[in-house]
């Protein structure tokens, strides 16, 4: 269980808030609070006051595996090969895993043939879901995703919705202006001026969501 107590960073206030094992979307209006939050969670900020708790044990020593939501944000290295073999490579993994273990994640994702090449020649697209294949190939407990899929196409976002719940991940923790999306998730928070307005289930949340821009279209259609 993720636990969250007493946080105090920037706008965002959460007084006591727990996520449970699964995938847990994010959602809300643009400057909410969205990416803050999983900043905290993954450890790549820390709260003014308050703790973060991944079963207990702090998110900086928790493995965790991250995507920012701007594809040139992700990027370490020159080549695919070697970004997606960083996390691997700064864990000191001997180099047949690590070679291994690169291109089992890019045959999954589908861009292996992407291996031998320069980050620079390749789409913003493509650039995302590399920076997937590296959150990844380490087998992080903790999957923190920053509206990634805000730059695939349907197609792609399908196939690494399937990806995402397979890795083995016993958390995934996502932002996303895609409800459709966010109505296939284990659990929704909606955070609304830096407070986590509704969290449960996506039947609840957006049963209490109806009638604004954040309820899913699909649903709308419902009989």
């Amino acid at each position: 269980m993720i636990t969250i107590t007493n946080i105090r960073y920037h706008s965002l206030t959460l007084d006591t808030l727990t996520i449970p094992p699964g995938i847990t979307s994010v959602v809300g209006p643009n400057g909410s609070g969205k990416t803050t939050l999983l900043r905290l969670c993954a450890g790549i900020a820390i709260p003014d006051t308050g703790q973060i708790c991944i079963d207990g044990i702090s998110p900086r020593e928790t493995e965790i595996g991250w995507v920012n939501e701007f594809p040139d944000k992700n990027i370490l290295f020159s080549r695919v090969f070697d970004e997606i073999a960083s996390p691997l490579r700064f864990c000191h993994a001997p180099c047949r895993d690590t070679r291994d273990a690169v291109h089992r994640i890019a045959y999954t994702l589908n861009i292996d043939r992407l291996l031998s090449r320069e980050m620079r020649e390749i789409s913003g697209g493509e650039k995302m879901l590399v920076a997937l294949a590296a959150a990844l190939v380490n087998s992080p407990k903790l999957l923190v995703l920053d509206e990634y899929d805000s730059h695939l196409d349907a197609a792609h976002c399908d196939h690494m919705e399937s990806v995402i719940r397979e890795s083995g991940a016993s958390y995934v923790i996502r932002c996303t202006q895609q409800m459709e999306a966010a109505a296939h998730s284990d659990h929704l928070l909606f955070i609304e001026h830096g407070m986590v307005k509704y969290a449960g289930t996506p039947e609840t949340v957006f049963t209490s969501l109806s009638g604004t821009p954040f309820y899913p279209l699909s649903w709308r259609c419902r009989v």
